[in-house]
């Protein structure tokens, strides 16, 4: 599809529109992350082309059956476009959302998922599903907000992204560096890389906070190989021992 036909839906949906994230923190309004311009120029190669379009397990469609209890601690391996990611989750640092996340993966729901936020020296963020028909009941099934963590939003750490309070649903990102103010803000980590952080920091950075969640929401994986061919992808995530 042409980049006409995107930006019609685009300015559709930007009004109803309600986004998912972690911000920067009022203190480093004045100094913002460096838009994707500033970015280096070197261009990455072109990203694998998408795998063949699968049948949905009917249980993706079925977000309040995923009510298992998480382990008091597990360990999760994101297979990606750049390479492998290990994150160990500890239940106790914020067990609600430890417990969504594990019901996630155990549903296969990080099926080629794109990284698809970016903001250097900040985060990177995932979790909208690349097909509309599962994001779309996954959109309003929020979770509970966890209690203050003790353990801080740290490099590395893995976090619920959210709009307000009890908004988190099936977004979350990785901490590109530490990031205590937001451990105020509401945004409790659940886990942290064990292995593969440089695989994190090779995540493409070259669209910025370009593409939009609503049109990713309305249109999947589609919109984002249309207009931004070279996303970084997770291809799987799987529970390891």
């Amino acid at each position: 599809m042409n980049s006409c036909y995107w930006l019609t839906v685009a300015i559709c949906l930007s009004l109803l529109a309600c986004e998912e994230r972690v911000d920067e923190p009022a203190s480093r309004a004045a100094a913002p992350a460096p838009t994707p311009s500033e970015a280096p120029t070197a261009k990455p190669p072109p990203a694998p082309p998408a795998p063949s379009a699968a049948p949905i397990d009917p249980a993706l469609l079925e977000p309040d059956q995923a009510k298992a209890k998480a382990p008091a601690k597990f360990k999760v391996k994101f297979s990606t476009t750049k390479g492998d990611i290990l994150v160990e989750v500890t239940r106790a640092w914020a067990p609600v959302g430890a417990d969504r996340f594990y019901n996630l993966v155990k549903l296969g729901f990080f099926t080629d998922i794109a990284f698809f936020r970016v903001v250097p020296d900040f985060v990177v963020q995932f979790g909208i599903h690349g097909n509309p028909k599962v994001s779309k009941v996954w959109k309003n099934a929020s979770i509970k907000d966890d209690k203050k963590s003790k353990h801080s939003n740290q490099k590395g750490t893995l976090t619920f992204a959210k709009n307000g309070p009890d908004t988190r649903t099936t977004q979350l990102f990785f901490n590109y560096k530490d990031n205590p103010r937001l451990d105020d803000m509401g945004f409790p980590p659940i886990g942290k890389v064990t292995e593969g952080i440089k695989v994190v920091e090779a995540i493409n950075q070259e669209y910025g906070e370009k593409p939009e969640q609503a049109m990713i929401e309305h249109s999947g994986n589609s919109y984002l190989r249309d207009i931004f061919g070279r996303l970084d992808y997770i291809k799987s995530a799987t529970l390891v021992k």
